[in-house]
């Protein structure tokens, strides 16, 4: 019995961390809008981000999907009207 093979995407992102006054890194990606998180250390952070990342882009993925769905349920119908 043969296991299928899944195609797997290897995407590379840039991450901006900051070092909180109090302690920990907040980070972001700028590319990602409004995809951020946080750790108490440097190592959470990258574990966080990382995490974030990958629900942000699931989370796109599906709307697109959505979105190609309820395209493909669309359709155009040329009218001609006459109007005075």
């Amino acid at each position: 019995m043969s296991k299928a093979r899944k195609n797997i995407k290897v995407l590379q992102y840039n991450a901006v961390f900051e070092q909180e006054k109090d302690g920990g890194y907040s980070v972001w990606v700028p590319s990602l809008p409004g995809c951020c998180s946080q750790g108490d250390n440097f190592e959470k952070a990258v574990n966080n981000i990382k995490e974030a990342m990958g629900l942000y882009l699931e989370d796109k993925m599906e709307a697109a999907k959505e979105l190609d769905e309820a395209k493909s349920k669309q359709f155009l119908v040329p009218i001609t009207i006459s109007y005075a």
